[in-house]
């Protein structure tokens, strides 16, 4: 069998990825998650989108599936990120694409839930399954979790799977930090980077 190459955001790991992992694993023997990383020099770019650097996201994707999936840094842009666009004209684009798939057999596919997304992975010959987007999102419970700042508990954790929403707890205090900011990010091609780190 394949194996499945899932690139997304995973901030923070809810039901829905969980729900699609497990799907994956009756499509292919091995599954490499690969959060999406930021990296402006030697330090990872969070947002008010992109609370949770990859460490904690990993922490919580191993919560769930301990060491049954792989996760991955491969998935990562290099500032200033515009370098990347516009996309298949970009040498960088390219670049990350032999990023995504260094150490990777021949055998694989990637997963994604978005139809465009679909659509680039298919122009880069990265081999996309598309799925059926899943009713929850993860940015309408990092909402949730930031209504929870300033309201009574907003119901987050039904979204999330319970060793999840511990580590959530855990470092509360990131969204205590970002409830309070602008979301400075800016969508590129139906794609969020954050704003720091875009140009040079």
């Amino acid at each position: 069998m394949a194996t499945a190459l899932y690139l997304a955001h995973l901030n923070p790991v809810t039901n829905a990825h969980v729900e699609i992992i497990n799907d994956l694993k009756s499509q292919a023997d091995k599954i490499i998650v690969m959060p999406v990383i930021f990296m402006k020099e030697d330090s990872e770019i969070n947002s008010k989108s992109f609370p949770f650097g990859f460490e904690i996201r990993k922490k919580m994707i191993e919560s769930v599936f301990a060491d049954s999936v792989e996760v991955s840094r491969n998935y990562t842009f290099f500032a200033p990120f515009s370098k990347y666009m516009p996309p298949l004209l970009s040498p960088n684009s390219w670049k990350l694409r032999k990023q995504i798939l260094k150490g990777i057999e021949d055998d694989y596919f990637t997963y994604t839930g978005d139809k465009a997304e679909g659509y680039m992975l298919k122009m880069y010959r990265l081999r996309p399954k598309v799925g059926t987007r899943k009713s929850i999102s993860a940015a309408s419970v990092k909402e949730k979790m930031y209504d929870s700042v300033e309201k009574a508990d907003s119901g987050w954790k039904n979204n999330v799977p319970e060793p999840v929403a511990k580590i959530i707890q855990e470092n509360w205090n990131i969204i205590e930090r970002f409830a309070k900011m602008e979301d400075l990010t800016t969508r590129v091609l139906g794609m969020k980077f954050p704003k720091e780190g875009w140009s040079k």
